[in-house]
């Protein structure tokens, strides 16, 4: 039997990459996806023509009690989840002094509370199994931080604050916990930016000169769910070609 992978969001151009990767190396594949979501039933047909039979279940990751059912269903029907990335994330920019408090509890709540709804569950198993990989998707702004990202920054920042002090509480039992960072990456997010501001503003931070690639990030993924990537833990790797180095 394949180990069962779950992402956190992922219908989305980084997700959808992950989801793919972890497939090809042989997981059983599940994502979530937003209550009220109306692309799930294409996107599952679209990645079953490219040969991949994902499985979706709905969660709202913001919340603790729908993330315990998510996980429960999942595994009642799937099998124990061996391999959890935390991708599922927003952004809802503005400077702090327009920011007004539903606006920073949703990026908290989407991109902080669910790294912990979605973990609690699933740790322990792990623990008792003696083998576990938990992926928390970050972002540099949460190393450096962004113009009009407080919100953001600080959800991502926290991020790895959890990475950290999970990763010594599990780093005997054959549980890893990492952080990954990612630049900018040719998703539909960053996509939607304006071209002339991709152009003028953020490539030329990029010692590169290019944006990233899904594929590049999910192929880093792959790697730390892998047994060498047993001695990884605790760790915050960037991936943003050379935008920051820390």
């Amino acid at each position: 039997m394949s180990r069962v992978a779950l992402v956190t969001g992922g219908m989305g151009g980084l997700g959808e990459a992950v989801c793919i990767k972890l497939a090809a190396l042989g997981y059983t594949v599940v994502t979530t996806y937003s209550p009220g979501s109306t692309k799930v039933e294409g996107w599952l047909a679209a990645t079953r023509q490219m040969g991949y039979e994902f499985k979706a279940y709905e969660c709202d990751v913001a919340d603790y009690d729908s993330a315990q059912a998510c996980v429960a269903k999942v595994v009642k029907e799937v099998g124990p989840i061996e391999v959890l990335v935390n991708n599922a994330g927003i952004t809802r920019d503005m400077t702090f002094k327009k920011m007004d408090k539903p606006n920073w509890d949703a990026v908290m709540g989407t991109n902080l509370d669910s790294v912990f709804n979605m973990t609690k569950p699933v740790c322990d198993t792990m623990v008792e199994r003696g083998w576990g990989r938990i992926i928390n998707i970050s972002s540099v702004n949460g190393q450096k931080g962004a113009f009009g990202q407080t919100n953001y920054s600080a959800a991502k920042a926290g991020m790895h604050g959890f990475t950290k002090a999970l990763a010594l509480e599990v780093a005997r039992k054959g549980v890893t916990v990492n952080t990954i960072s990612p630049g900018y990456i040719g998703t539909k997010m960053v996509m939607a930016i304006p071209q002339e501001v991709l152009d003028s503003k953020i490539i030329p931070q990029i010692p590169m000169a290019r944006l990233g690639k899904p594929e590049e990030v999910a192929g880093l993924v792959a790697y730390l769910t892998s047994d060498e990537a047993a001695f990884v833990t605790g760790a915050n790797i960037a991936i943003n070609g050379g935008q920051h180095m820390y």
